[in-house]
């Protein structure tokens, strides 16, 4: 049972093991970090359970520590269901504060509804299989129940306007997508804002991203692209990302231009003007 009365996460169990073997041996987080070659805030991030070592990580740790294996071993059990370069941000976006998104061309996976999920899919995949198909549907509806949960983040969402034009899904998909979103920014549950062809060049032009925040540890940053993904705690690299994404919130419309560029978009769409 964790401190606030909840029951521990196997993740979190697996953090707290780590914590008390570096306790036990004498270590700091700094000096386990450099015998690991990664920073004491990846090390803080794996003791509070938000993400897990990589397979080598988990044998420098024991190696560290002189667990014989045992991280590694547990590691194991406790593999995601989501891609490697994602599987860590699945986890830290349960544990977040506030959340800042910027999406140059799709929605942001955890605001998707379930048709335009399903059309990213099948365009990815020519050869799925139902069973597929299914199963990424359900990871995607679990990821957002974090927009419904007791601990529900801030999120800001920054969108290019290429997201709103791009039709996924055919025409009626994608205005019950945008609908959707312009719904959330109006009950308060997001705050919303489009950056129009009008704003020119912007400082996030090239990559999505994605900002993220916690209560008791540093925040993280994750950019995306083709079958990769790099999430950084490197400070100078979260402070650069959260910098670039302040710059290109300012070349923004605000929410209420925005909610009405969204649902002209929507609109559009649903009348096949697009």
């Amino acid at each position: 049972m964790g401190i606030d009365g909840r029951p521990r996460t196997p993740r979190e169990k697996y953090g707290e093991e780590l914590r008390l073997r570096r306790i036990a041996a004498g270590l700091t987080q700094e000096e386990l970090g450099e015998q690991v070659v990664c920073s004491p805030t990846l090390i803080s991030h794996y003791e509070a359970g938000r993400r897990l070592p990589k397979p080598d990580d988990a044998r420098r740790i024991d190696l560290a520590l002189k667990t014989d294996g045992f991280f590694y071993r547990w590691l194991e059990d406790l593999e995601s269901k989501y891609n490697d370069y994602f599987a860590a941000v699945a986890e830290l976006e349960q544990q977040a504060t506030v959340i800042q998104q910027f999406a140059l061309s799709l929605i942001p996976g955890v605001l998707q509804t379930e048709d335009y999920a399903s059309a990213l899919f099948r365009a990815y995949r020519p050869n799925y299989t139902a069973e597929e198909l299914d199963e990424f549907l359900v990871n995607r509806t679990k990821r957002r129940r974090i927009l419904d949960g007791p601990m529900q983040p801030v999120i800001w969402t920054l969108l290019d306007e290429s997201v709103l034009r791009r039709r996924v899904g055919g025409a009626q998909a994608m205005g019950v997508q945008l609908h959707k979103i312009a719904d959330m920014a109006e009950a308060g549950r997001l705050r919303l804002h489009v950056l129009s062809y009008g704003a020119g060049a912007h400082a996030l032009l090239q990559s999505y991203l994605t900002l993220m925040s916690f209560e008791d540890s540093a925040p993280v940053a994750y950019v995306e692209g083709f079958l990769t993904g790099n999430l950084m705690d490197s400070p100078a690299l979260v402070s650069a990302s959260q910098t670039a994404y302040a710059l290109a919130l300012s070349d923004a419309l605000s929410q209420q231009e925005s909610l009405t560029v969204v649902r002209a978009a929507a609109e559009d769409h649903a009348n096949g003007e697009q």
